[in-house]
């Protein structure tokens, strides 16, 4: 029998760990949450110090089960469960199930704690044990007290309010406000007009391209020239002036020095993971666990990165070390810095402190490893690698070089241009930024050699038409960066939140861009306009500080409790009284209807929202929202010869909606009978998921092709590419679908996103490409 038992979260680690630990240990896995808040009303209970009533989770009871009956024959306990405040929390569940059965009778139980699965930190930790950190525990039993009071107290109040079926929570509403709010900025948005002038010329057999800075003395802002008459004005002043000459009136050269970016932490991996490898941050998080927890690398299963949950930028010294040993050996000690480099962790509401993801060996290059791993794991691990190289990199050095030169008096125009002398860690590795202005470009480009006095050729002078361009709307990168900022949720929790997002219908994704829905726009405005607190980021973020100032002892978590409950169970119970439906879903316009003359409003419906007579039902007036009531008269419902209402027996007529023209009932809404317009192409493909009906191609609202199932709204199985009837060999998934990309050609995928198998049939060129 096994003398110690030891406790981790997953299957895979398990192993991992088992082989470092030897015959007198018992490795198993918790399977991640034991136990959790009973799903029931009441299960926080205020009234008596916030008392929380928990249930063993059923998924997870057989495995509770295995470990209290490997624990009857052990001596000792090692609960060795992730090193954060969630991973603490589980380890006192166990604690305290195994103590419920009178487990723990004459046996010693240790919390181990290790950063990343080699067998030096492993054995490490088992040597050098500690007791379990209950402030950690707190602060994670408030989190979920806070979310769960949140949720169960709002959720149900959306229900009455707006539409059954909604909740709303303490992260995610904050995180929706920021998409909404974004959205509406768009929507306000209105363009102007500017021209910019450039001059195109010649020095040295050398074409270059110089912008317009000046005009007759008076400097050029961005709305300096905003139509084309002023456009062809200048053009014509700057051509008569200049003659086909230019002289270069000043040269300024400058040398700068540019650092690398620190190492990654949780909330920067993912926004990298997004920028360079199309990764979302639960394919991300997903990925960077199989590193961390443990791959078969010939013979060898060993962690390949830290743990991935960290808002840390600090190396330890033996990595420090390590990594630059490894520089020195590979690209020369003039790549190395006198000093290591000591990063600063920029988040206000830094976590435990943890190291940054690296590799646990830098000397394990991607290259050695990449037929261990899967495409995306041998993608993150490098660049991981990467970054932690560049890290411990010197600088890069970079001459730039500003040119002015005159087109007769009072008329200048500028060129820039770059030469990187010594790469240092550009070398390795650059940071991908988001939604970049490409002024960089300009910047980079390499200009002929020029000097005060010298002629330059006049070849043209050109005006271009620009419009200033709306903020764009969030990237899965530049949401976690504005999470981040706000201090809004953890790092570890971002992929959960968009997820969640999503899966409440409340945004959608288009090209890659969050787009708040219609319902997300209703719950959106419920939140802000009257919990405006609560969906407050500066709020948001002080409730995150004091459950951080809980985890470092610093306060007790029951007062934290206290102070959030009371003026939000009141707030709640006032809105449920004072607030109607109608206030909710309706947003009265300032415009009369055209069949009655009541006041027309803005409503929620089944499908979106729309504009609608405030006199329904005497008064059955509506109208799509981008529509006028123009529009509307001048294009009078076109009936569908030859077919009545199969419901009510009244003509039918083809409608627009939402997501495209339909046929429905003429008599609506007193018979609401729909059918779609075109039968949607039938694939033959059995939808894996109820395994009834075929999936079929559909139109997404924003135009976009989907496959889904039939018999919906009974099943809601839905791919985004076209299937077809094969099993993945990976896990056995009984479809594949067709992904097409400009990058990586044609392939055939798992649809399953936690499988990840993908299978090139038609490389890059030689199929349609969509955009990726």
């Amino acid at each position: 029998m096994s003398k110690h038992l030891v406790i981790v979260e997953s299957p895979a680690k398990a192993k991992t760990i088992k082989k470092y630990l030897g015959k007198d240990f018992e490795v198993l896995a918790s399977y991640g949450h034991v136990r959790d808040l009973r799903p029931k009303e009441g299960a926080v209970d205020p009234a008596h110090g916030f008392r929380m009533q928990y249930e063993v989770i059923d998924k997870n009871e057989k495995h509770v089960d295995a470990i209290a009956k490997a624990l009857a024959k052990a001596d000792s306990l090692y609960l060795a469960t992730d090193p954060d405040r969630e991973g603490e929390a589980i380890s006192w569940h166990l604690y305290e199930i195994l103590n419920e059965r009178k487990l723990l009778k004459n046996k010693r139980v240790a919390r181990v704690v290790f950063h990343e699965i080699t067998k030096k930190a492993i054995q490490e930790a088992v040597e050098h044990p500690r007791e379990l950190a209950m402030e950690l525990v707190n602060a994670q039993q408030a989190r979920r007290a806070l979310d769960y009071l949140v949720g169960f107290n709002l959720s149900p109040l959306l229900w009455k309010k707006i539409r059954r079926g909604l909740s709303a929570g303490r992260v995610q509403s904050p995180a929706l406000r920021l998409i909404v709010e974004r959205e509406l900025e768009i929507e306000a948005f209105k363009a102007r007009e500017y021209w910019t002038i450039e001059a195109d010329a010649l020095a040295a057999k050398q074409g270059f391209t110089a912008k317009l800075t000046q005009l007759e003395g008076e400097k050029i802002t961005q709305f300096s020239i905003t139509d084309a008459k002023q456009a062809k004005a200048a053009e014509k002043t700057l051509s008569k002036a200049a003659a086909g000459k230019l002289v270069v009136s000043k040269v300024e050269k400058k040398q700068r020095k540019r650092n690398p970016a620190a190492p990654f932490t949780t909330s920067t991996l993912q926004q990298e993971a997004s920028r360079k490898l199309g990764f979302t941050a639960q394919r991300t998080m997903r990925t960077a666990q199989q590193l961390y927890e443990g791959i078969d690398i010939g013979g060898e299963t060993v962690g390949l990165i830290t743990y991935m949950r960290t808002d840390s930028v600090n190396l330890a010294q033996e990595a420090l070390d390590e990594i630059r040993g490894y520089i020195a050996q590979r690209f020369g000690k003039d790549n190395v810095p006198k000093e290591p480099r000591i990063y600063k962790t920029k988040s206000k509401n830094a976590q435990e402190a943890h190291e940054a993801v690296r590799p646990t060996s830098v000397l394990r290059e991607p290259d050695s490893l990449k037929e261990h791993l899967s495409k995306e794991q041998y993608k993150l691990y490098e660049l991981i690698w990467k970054r932690t190289l560049a890290c411990q990199m010197i600088h890069a050095t970079i001459d730039t070089v500003a040119v002015d030169i005159a087109a007769g008096a009072g008329n200048t125009f500028r060129a820039n241009g770059s030469t990187v002398v010594h790469p240092g860690f550009m070398a390795v590795y650059e940071e991908s930024v988001d939604d970049a202005k490409k002024d960089e470009d300009e910047d980079n480009r390499l200009l002929p050699p020029l000097h005060e006095g010298d002629s330059v050729t006049l070849m043209a002078i050109r005006t271009e038409q620009h419009f200033t361009e709306p903020p764009p709307r969030y990237s899965e990168a530049s949401l976690v960066k504005a999470l981040e900022e706000y201090g809004i949720g953890r790092p570890s929790t971002y992929a959960s939140i968009i997820s969640t997002l999503q899966q409440r219908e409340y945004v959608e994704m288009d090209k890659k861009r969050f787009i708040p829905t219609d319902v997300g726009r209703i719950v959106n405005k419920f939140l802000t306009e009257h919990f405006t607190k609560y969906v407050d980021y500066d709020f948001t973020a002080h409730l995150e500080d004091e459950l951080d100032e809980i985890s470092r002892g610093e306060r007790e978590w029951v007062p934290v409790m206290e102070e959030f409950w009371g003026p939000f169970k009141e707030l709640v119970e006032t809105k449920e009284k004072d607030v109607s439906r109608k206030d909710v879903t309706q947003e009265a316009m300032d415009e009369a209807c055209p069949k009655c003359g009541k006041p027309l409003t803005i409503r929620l419906g089944r499908r979106g929202r729309f504009i609608g007579c405030s006199g329904y039902p005497e008064c059955d007036y509506t109208r799509n929202l981008n529509e006028t009531a123009e529009q509307k008269e001048e294009a009078p419902p076109e009936v569908v010869e030859g077919r009545t209402c199969p419901k009510c027996g009244s003509p039918l007529i083809i409608r627009q909606g939402r997501y495209g023209k339909f046929i429905g009932c003429s008599a609506y809404p007193k018979c609401k009978y729909i059918e779609p317009l075109e039968k949607p192409a039938d694939t033959g493909v059995t939808c894996p998921e109820c395994k009834k009906g075929t999936l079929v191609q559909r139109k997404s609202r924003y135009g976009k092709m989907f496959y889904s199932c039939n018999t919906y709204p009974e099943c809601k199985y839905a791919v985004w590419n076209p299937p077809i009837n094969e099993p993945c060999p990976q896990c056995g998934w009984p479809i594949l679908t067709l992904k097409t990309t400009k990058r990586r050609g044609t392939e055939k995928v798992c649809p399953q996103k936690e499988c990840g198998y993908a299978e090139q049939v038609a490389p890059p060129g030689e199929a349609p490409a969509d955009e990726e």
